[in-house]
C-alpha cells in the first residue's frame, strides 16, 4: 500500500442490508430479535440475532437506526431469503420489509487516518463503539477504535476509493470474536455457541422472541457443550466446514463459522478445548493453533 495512505478502505460486498419501516417496525423487531430494540436510540447501533423456534440462529444482524426505519446488516447470501422469511411474521403489523442490499454500498475504514477518511465523506466521527452518525445520505458506525463502517448510497461508490480487500475487514472481525452467520452455517448454532451474548447480541431481560426459551435454558439451566474459539489454520478454511479433533477420531466434532487470512472462528466441543486436544481441518492433517479471544467465555 502507498506510504502516504494512512488508512485502509474495503468494499464489503459479502454483507447485505434489510430495511424495516412503519409505525410498528420497532415493536416488530423487538419481538423477533435476541436484543432490545425497543430502547435502541437513534444514535446507536446494536448487534442481535434472529432465531428459529428451536433457538438456532437464522441470521446475525447489526441493527442501525436510520430516521424512522431500521437497517439490518447481515450476510449478503442470506439477505433475500431472510427478508422473505422475516416478512412472514409481519401479519397485521404496520411494517414494510425489503432487501435493500443494492441500494447501499458498504465500506470498512480502518487505520490511524480513518477519521480523515470519514471527513472526506462529510461524515462526523462516531464518538465510540456502535455510535452512529449521519450526513449526506450516508451513515457511519463506530466498530472499534480507528475502525468504522460506512453505509453509503450506491451513487457514492465513485467517491470512495477502496485500497484493501474485504478479507482484511473480516480478519479484524474474527480477531474481535464477532460471528457472522452465513448460508452455510444458518440454523446450526444457538446464540451462546457463537458467543453472541458475550459480544452484546443477546438481552436476557427482554420479552419473548422466537427460540427465547431455548436460549434462556442454555444460559441458566444447561451446560453448554460447544463454544466458539479463534483458530489459526495451516490450510484455508471455509464457513460450514467440518473440523476433527483427536478425542473424536473419524467423526466431525467442530464447525468453521468464519474464516479469513488464515484465521477462523470455529465452534468446538468445550471439553476438547479444555483438554487441549488437537483439532484438525481434516483427519490426520496438521493441527490448528487455538488463539485467545478478547473476551472470556
Amino acid at each position: 500500500m502507498d506510504a502516504k495512505v494512512t488508512h485502509e478502505v474495503a468494499e464489503l460486498g459479502h454483507l447485505g442490508l434489510l430495511a424495516v419501516e412503519g409505525s410498528d417496525a420497532r415493536a416488530f423487531l423487538h419481538a423477533q430479535l435476541t436484543n432490545d430494540i425497543e430502547h435502541l436510540s437513534a444514535g446507536r447501533a446494536r448487534y442481535a440475532g434472529w432465531c428459529s423456534a428451536k433457538g438456532r440462529l437464522l441470521a446475525t444482524f447489526l441493527v442501525v437506526p436510520e430516521g424512522d426505519r431500521f437497517l439490518l446488516q447481515l450476510a449478503r447470501d442470506l439477505a433475500l431469503s431472510a427478508a422473505k422469511r422475516l416478512a412472514m411474521y409481519i401479519l397485521r403489523s404496520k411494517v414494510k420489509l425489503a432487501d435493500v442490499s443494492t441500494e447501499r454500498v458498504q465500506y470498512g475504514l480502518w487505520g490511524e487516518g480513518a477519521v480523515a477518511g470519514l471527513a472526506q465523506l462529510g461524515l462526523p466521527v462516531p464518538a465510540g463503539e456502535l455510535d452512529v452518525t449521519v450526513a449526506n445520505g450516508a451513515i457511519a458506525v463506530g466498530i472499534a477504535p480507528h475502525r468504522y463502517l460506512v453505509l453509503a448510497p450506491a451513487a457514492m461508490r465513485g467517491q470512495i476509493a477502496a485500497n484493501s480487500q474485504a478479507d482484511a475487514w473480516m480478519l479484524a472481525e474474527i480477531r474481535a470474536g464477532r460471528p457472522l452467520v452465513v448460508l452455510a452455517t444458518q440454523d446450526q448454532f444457538v446464540p451462546q455457541m457463537v458467543n453472541l451474548e458475550l459480544t452484546g447480541g443477546v438481552d436476557f431481560q427482554k420479552g419473548c422472541y422466537p427460540g427465547q426459551e431455548i436460549v434462556a435454558r442454555s444460559q441458566y439451566r444447561g451446560q453448554l457443550k460447544r463454544r466458539m474459539v479463534r483458530a489459526r489454520s495451516p490450510v484455508p478454511l471455509r464457513p460450514g466446514q467440518d473440523l476433527y479433533s483427536d478425542d473424536f477420531p473419524g467423526q466431525p466434532s467442530g464447525t468453521v463459522v468464519n474464516a479469513a487470512g488464515g484465521d477462523a472462528l470455529a465452534v468446538l466441543q468445550v471439553a476438547t478445548v479444555e483438554r487441549r486436544v488437537a483439532v484438525r481441518a481434516a483427519a490426520g492433517g496438521e493441527p490448528l493453533e487455538l488463539l485467545p479471544l478478547p473476551y472470556s467465555s
